[in-house]
This record gives structure tokens, sequence and C-alpha cells, in this order.
């Protein structure tokens, strides 16, 4: 692991630990992140956007065994979507629990992604938390598909701004987003 990404890693825990916002690369594009489990920081993601807290907000964890720390009642086939997909897949569950409750949809549902890539997922090991992930953007604007995309007045309002990735042109796609509803009802919101 390269120490750039271990320090950058450590310097963004820290700020999240505190109540803060980053701004980071994750396995789909640049987002804003912060503790999920923090009401506080929550708020201020959804400031930092523009945007009514009654849009819910995803969330990023290091492994499939977190799921269930997050969601009450984990329908079975999660764990083979999970398992099977080949690209980053966000999957909304019903029952969302030990989360920011203005982090969750009106009817008590979140969106929880496995997230594979490098930075992300070592910064939701180290964090040891479900950590917040919005698209870089002020709502209504396109997404930040890199880190040149993203507004000044977004990176002027967030605590840290991770330095890995900063020169990345790639252009990521956002996940595919699956609603899971008890008794393994499966809703394809988007592919």
């Amino acid at each position: 692991m390269n120490q750039e990404i271990i320090e950058d890693v450590k310097n963004a825990c820290k700020v999240m630990q505190a109540g803060g916002v980053i701004l980071y690369p994750t396995d789909t594009v640049w987002g804003i992140g912060c503790d999920a489990t923090n009401a506080d920081a929550v708020k201020r993601v959804y400031e930092i956007k523009q945007r009514e807290d009654s849009k819910a907000m995803l969330v990023l964890v290091d492994s499939a065994v977190k799921v269930d720390f997050y969601v009450q009642d984990v329908p079975e086939v999660a764990w083979d979507l999970i398992e099977l997909a080949e690209k980053p897949l966000t999957i909304i569950y019903d029952g969302a629990r030990n989360l920011a409750p203005n982090l969750l949809s009106e009817d008590g549902s979140v969106g929880i992604r496995v997230t594979k890539e490098v930075f992300s997922h070592r910064l939701c090991q180290q964090f040891r938390k479900a950590v917040v992930s919005t698209s870089a953007n002020v709502s209504g604007e396109p997404g930040a598909a890199n880190f040149d995309e993203i507004s000044d007045e977004i990176k002027s309002k967030v605590d840290y701004i991770v330095k890995y990735r900063q020169d990345d042109l790639s252009r990521p796609r956002p996940s595919s987003i699956i609603k899971l509803s008890k008794g393994g009802v499966i809703k394809i919101i988007r592919e």
C-alpha cells in the first residue's frame, strides 16, 4: 500500500472522527463523505449540497459482513448480489439501523454499497464505520466524474480533500442501484 494513500486515509479518518466532512474518490465518482452515524456531520453534507434532507444518501462499507450491522433483516439474495456484482452495486435495504436518522429515506431504508476500490475500501476499513457517499456537486447540477469537475464552491466547504487520484481523468460510471424489499423482492432502479 502506497504511503500517500496511508497518509490520506489517516487524515480523512481523523477529520471524520471529529465530525468533519471530506471530499474523496470512490469506486464510482468523487464523493462528499462523513461519518454515517453522526447526524450533525450528515446535516452539513446536505447543507454543502444545498439539498433537502428528505432525500436520502447512500453509505459505503468495506465488507458484506458490515451490511448486517446497518440493516435489521438482510434478505438472503443480497449476499449473492454483492458477491456476484462485477461493477459497483448499491443495494437499498428496508429497516436501516445504527446510522444517523437524517441519512435514511422517509420509509427507513438506506442504500449501502460494498466498495472494492483501493482508497474508499481502505478508508471504510480503517474508519470502522459506514461512510456517507454522495456525489460531489450541488444538488441538481451534474456529478463530478473526476476531481477537475468539482466546483470550487464544494471544495471550499469541506474540511479535508483527499490527494489520491486528483489527477485521474477517467470517466467512472455511477453504480447500479437495486431496491431489495422484504421477501427478496428486487426492483432495479438504475442499471
